[in-house]
């Protein structure tokens, strides 16, 4: 098993704006004033490009595919939250909280990655949960501990706990729950997903514990990040709103791990806080000022990690 990998897929926007269905629980999203549309997905497409290729150049493997007019989907650039890629060629689905997100599901997508030569064995499908409104939005609800099979999910509008605990019992994973709040106008509100307040890396996580009122909840997730001697680098909530937790481990040329964040994240954290993460991995950032203000999401959201068998 393995935590980290060098394969990405990242869906280039063609109508990136703030999406008005998703801004009522993602308190991260901002209207910037005086844009027109097509100038913010310009915008964006731009910082996607830019990120895009410092990846390649660190020798990531970056499937990029192209977002379609057909319908519209200003959130496609975050794939990670529809579709999730497993070591056994399993691929998961998952139901969305907003209907205009439901569309970037598409069946092409995972074409394109069999004809990059990998193999899909089985779809473990759970977007049926959409009728009942119940939603678990993938890899930004869920934070997986391939290697010690742990699932780590802050509970939320967008993640269920009662499918979290199905999508569990199907992957093989032990269920690490907890809620994780943020301050909106002098009141604690849920954050809408685990990875904008928890990254994950093969030796470390950073995570925002000031989040996790509820101190037992606090105490478990310490100690099983403890237990699989993951160095806890603690970030506050001020950095959480600069993205500092929407961070991924991906592997580079030889095999060399790079942690990938925003230049914002990396703005935010301590000189401390960066010595102790390059104790671990090396470290790549990208401006995604634009991505960050309209999407609500950062770098890691545009990510969706394959771990695919290869043909």
């Amino acid at each position: 098993m393995q935590q980290t990998t060098n394969t990405i897929l990242m869906i280039r926007p063609v109508n990136f704006r703030m999406n008005e269905q998703t801004a009522v629980n993602n308190y991260y999203q901002k209207v910037i004033d005086n844009l027109l549309p097509e100038t913010v997905n310009t915008k964006a497409q731009q910082e996607f490009d830019a990120y895009v290729e410092k990846l390649k150049t660190i020798g990531v493997n970056v499937v990029v595919v192209n977002d379609t007019k057909e319908f519209d989907t200003p959130d496609s650039i975050f794939p990670n939250n529809w579709v999730s890629f497993h070591e056994n060629g399993n691929v998961g689905l998952y139901p969305m909280f907003a209907k205009n997100r439901r569309l970037e599901r598409r069946e092409d997508v995972l074409i394109r990655l069999e004809e990059e030569g990998f193999t899909i064995n089985q779809i473990v499908d759970y977007t049926s949960a959409e009728d009942e409104e119940v939603f678990l939005e993938g890899t930004g609800s869920v934070i997986l501990d391939r290697v010690n099979r742990k699932a780590y999910c802050a509970l939320s509008p967008r993640a269920d706990e009662d499918l979290f605990i199905e999508f569990c019992e199907d992957f093989e994973y032990t269920p690490v729950i907890f809620t994780a709040n943020q301050t909106v106008n002098a009141d604690r509100m849920a954050i809408y997903h685990t990875n904008v307040m928890m990254c994950l890396g093969e030796t470390f996580a950073v995570i925002c514990l000031d989040s996790i009122d509820d101190k037992k909840e606090r105490k478990n997730l310490i100690n099983h990040l403890k237990e699989n001697d993951k160095e806890i680098i603690d970030i506050t909530e001020a950095q959480v709103n600069n993205f500092a937790g929407n961070m991924l481990q991906v592997k580079g040329v030889n095999d060399e791990l790079y942690l990938i964040m925003s230049q914002a994240a990396y703005n935010s954290l301590t000189a401390s806080q960066i010595e102790r993460l390059e104790k671990h991995t090396k470290i790549m950032s990208s401006s995604l000022d634009t991505i960050e203000a309209c999407g609500g999401g950062s770098a890691r959201c545009m990510m969706a990690e394959v771990f695919l068998p290869k043909n």
